[in-house]
């Protein structure tokens, strides 16, 4: 599929060259796997080098719409670079500097962002699932996107708007998914995941404190030992969830849905509002 480039871009997403349907048209409409990417730049990891070492001092590299699939870009500095609808499918991402990178409708399937600083970076209809994440930073960023089966363990999600877009609904609801994923031990305090889904997924011993999760889905979710201290998990969907060991401390599930919850007898629900 060729991107078009000469349609106008909304002004939320500076640096991206396609507007917001097109964009979720782009992400939700075509396969990751199956897209030939036809009329995109391939580039090694030599030419993506050369390409930042060209950009003009203080200027943010431009890397728009370049196939970079299975490259090895371990280690590099991408720093406030435009990555917009970029393909990165099975890159190696290692321990990357993304800090304030538009990432917006980018496509990381399979790819390695182990220890990889994504920090205030625009995660905009982004395609990371399977992607592994363990130890990433991604304090302060803008995540709407499908993390299915992604690796999210020891990560740092704090600080994150990763809220439905509420504005934007033509497509139907666009929400985060982290559905079937792991996320043990990682930390999403103080962010905003409302709305997101969590279902099936493994969110042991994960920080969750003063986190917005209204109206998220935790169907099959495992909380073993979380900490939901002050978390807002209002209208929140608590089907066969495991709750074992967490911490509710002051936690307001009103109008949430419990059925075939585990654990809750084990859990600290000291202050906890809305329980069964």
């Amino acid at each position: 599929m060729i991107i078009p480039r000469s349609i106008s871009v909304s002004r939320r997403f500076p640096g991206a060259r396609l507007p917001f349907v097109a964009l979720a048209l782009l992400l939700f409409s075509v396969s990751a796997v199956g897209a030939q990417w036809e009329g995109y730049q391939r580039l090694t990891r030599e030419e993506l080098l050369a390409l930042i070492a060209q950009s003009p001092q203080g200027a943010k590299p431009d890397i728009y719409a370049k196939n970079l699939s299975d490259v090895d870009l371990s280690d590099v500095s991408f720093r406030g670079a435009n990555l917009s609808a970029s393909v990165l499918n099975g890159a190696k991402l290692m321990r990357a500097t993304l800090d304030r990178c538009n990432l917006t409708v980018s496509f990381l399937e399979g790819a390695d962002l182990s220890d990889a600083s994504l920090r205030d970076a625009v995660l905009f209809s982004v395609q990371l699932a399977g992607a592994h994440l363990p130890g990433a930073d991604l304090a302060g960023a803008r995540l709407i996107g499908d993390l299915r089966g992604a690796d999210l363990s020891k990560a740092n999600l704090t600080r994150m708007n990763a809220a439905a877009d509420m504005k934007n609904q033509s497509m139907g609801l666009m929400r985060t998914h982290i559905v079937n994923a792991k996320a043990i031990e990682s930390d999403f305090s103080d962010s905003d995941f409302s709305r997101a889904d969590f279902s099936f997924s493994d969110l042991s011993r994960a920080k969750m404190l003063r986190t917005k999760l209204y109206r998220a889905d935790f169907s099959g979710a495992v909380l073993v030992g979380a900490d939901l201290t002050g978390a807002d998990l209002r209208d929140s969907v608590l089907i066969d969830t495991d709750f074992s060991g967490a911490n509710l401390t002051d936690a307001d599930v009103t109008g949430a849905t419990f059925r075939g919850v585990r654990g809750l007898d084990t859990a600290i629900t000291r202050g906890a509002r809305g329980l069964p």
